[in-house]
């Protein structure tokens, strides 16, 4: 085993290497030592503002619920509440990873709710569009 210091993004580790020599190697443990932080400097008393907690739609009682399958955010926005939809029909368009994905109807239905809108932040999971 080999040690180097190696320096990534002003931050320097200690890391441990195994030579492999004539195709033999035994597995041992890579090990590093990550560099100390320094707590922050203590902020006058000012009391921390408190987390708003998430406003959290369930969706129509007994609907078919649409969810994020990643997550995003939303490009567009083509069905309204009362809207009459077929099965594979595009609900939303979702972008994730600089793709285009849309979001389509699991069922046909009508639409109960549309929880988001042109431009919002979405998480896996999070409710998109409830159906009747």
């Amino acid at each position: 085993m080999k040690k180097f210091l190696i320096k990534v993004n002003g931050n320097q580790y200690e890391v441990e290497v195994e030579e492999i020599r004539d195709g033999s190697a035994t597995t041992e443990a890579v090990t590093y030592s990550a560099p100390e932080t320094k707590p922050a400097p203590a902020a006058p008393s000012a009391p921390a503002p408190a987390a708003a907690p998430k406003k959290e739609s369930t969706g129509a009682v007994g609907a078919t619920k649409v969810t994020a399958p990643m997550p995003g955010t939303i490009l567009g926005v083509k069905v309204n509440p009362g809207d009459s939809v077929k099965k594979g029909q595009v609900l939303l368009i979702l972008e994730a990873m600089k793709m285009e994905n849309e979001i389509v109807a699991p069922v046909d239905g009508t639409i109960a709710t549309v929880n988001v809108s042109k431009g919002t932040s979405v998480n896996a999971g999070d409710l998109l569009v409830s159906m009747n």
